[in-house]
């Protein structure tokens, strides 16, 4: 089957879905081609379906959350960044709320409702849409891309290609780097991929012991090699092969990228950031002497979660059923660099499948970031995931499939004029 269209954009995620519905607005015959049943499978369940959109900061603070590569999305962010989208998105129906910490989403909550409209946009705006298309390779001559080769052996030509195709997280949603197979196959440099935003691994029982529990308003400080090398306040979370949660998430890229080299990695958490040692040590003083009678797990239950007072008793040495008022002054030292410094070591993480981003993917340097065009194939550009792009938790990533689509959508139908 052979088919002409001038822009063909594979992969129908958020970033996919934009560059097609804006390349159609632009003046190009644009047809969408999704490998599985129905476009946007991964952006469905995107924040457990609550969908963080984007994030209100200034542009600045925003690049800063995807660390040194931040610098190439400048460009895309002049062209539609964050008050953009909302203005967009209150366009086709989806009006929006801001919450702590500047995150954005949908007021209802409801990404599935959001991924519809967003394809209904495309349609409208004239995109054609095949579902259950997965593409074996783009095709070019002299340089310069000419068609797709479907993996069912049909041929569809075009002058422009959008490849938009994800990660390779989620692969239950269709993300399993298909992306970084063509681009390579194109001669484009694949920065090796790795998971992002994924729960890790520690040593021992303890998160076994504390599986399920949350940690608000804690302070996480992150040592490699023994040196601190970041610190952050939030929330978290114990798993039952150990800890997940906004801050595990937002440390595990740097956690990752240690561990691959070998490198020893530890957490410190502290459990009462709001007190110095000195503030802490007098309000244990107070709590001995006032419930002098009181058994020591007791105690404890004022101080951590229920869950915790066996853990914090056995790492701190104290025995539990011990009166207050018998807790010696080593004691309650231990106790004290303990709700201070609650120490596990990590030694692993979920695989690559299990992350909510894929780190890594096709290298910077071969992408035009004024259009998002191959600087190696003519008539080929990217948008989204399938960059070497990710940030942190907070509404980072989206925008940025949303910003870097819109802007290869818009420069892929500028070429035809």
């Amino acid at each position: 089957m052979s088919r002409l269209n001038h822009v063909i954009v594979i992969g129908g995620g958020p970033a996919g879905l934009m560059a097609a519905g804006q390349a159609s607005l632009h003046g190009a015959r644009t047809l969408l081609l999704e490998k599985m049943d129905t476009p946007g499978r991964k952006l469905r369940i995107t924040g457990m379906g609550r969908c963080n959109l984007t994030n209100i900061i200034k542009t600045e603070e925003f690049i800063a959350h995807f660390g040194p590569n931040g610098r190439f999305l400048r460009q895309a962010f002049s062209r539609f960044f964050n008050q953009d989208l909302i203005e967009f998105l209150e366009g086709i129906g989806i009006e929006t709320v801001t919450e702590r910490g500047g995150r954005v989403f949908p007021r209802d909550m409801d990404a599935k409702a959001l991924t519809e409209k967003l394809i209904d946009w495309a349609k409208t705006c004239g995109v054609e849409i095949i579902t259950k298309s997965p593409v074996e390779r783009i095709t070019y001559t002299d340089g310069k891309v000419n068609g797709i080769l479907l993996r069912d052996g049909r041929s569809i030509t075009c002058s422009q290609v959008i490849l938009a195709t994800g990660g390779a997280s989620y692969i239950g949603t269709g993300s399993t780097g298909d992306g970084f197979r063509m681009a390579e196959a194109l001669g484009h440099t694949i920065v090796t991929t790795r998971p992002a935003l994924v729960p890790l691994k520690t040593m021992g029982t303890t998160a076994q012991q504390l599986q399920g529990l949350p940690l608000r308003n804690v302070k996480i400080s992150l040592f490699i090699d023994g040196k601190k090398s970041n610190e952050m306040f939030g929330e978290m979370l114990f798993t039952h092969f150990g800890v997940s949660g906004p801050l595990m998430l937002t440390l595990s890229g740097e956690i990752v990228d240690a561990l691959n080299v070998g490198k020893s990695v530890e957490i410190s958490i502290d459990l009462k950031p709001a007190l110095n040692e000195d503030q802490l040590d007098a309000r244990l003083r107070r709590e001995l002497d006032a419930h002098g009678k009181q058994k020591t797990a007791t105690m404890l239950k004022r101080l951590v979660p229920i869950k915790m007072v066996p853990v914090c008793a056995e790492l701190a040495r104290l025995t539990a059923d011990k009166p207050c008022h018998q807790i010696t002054a080593g004691e309650r030292s231990r106790l004290l660099h303990w709700l201070k410094d609650f120490r596990l070591t990590i030694h692993g993480h979920l695989p690559l499948e299990a992350a909510m981003i894929t780190a890594g993917g096709i290298s910077l340097k071969e992408v035009d970031p004024r259009t998002m065009a191959s600087r190696i194939v003519e008539g080929l550009y990217f948008a989204g995931e399938v960059l070497d792009l990710a940030a942190d938790t907070g509404g980072y990533n989206l925008q940025e499939a949303f910003s870097t689509g819109c802007l290869a959508g818009r420069s892929a139908a500028g070429i035809l004029s």
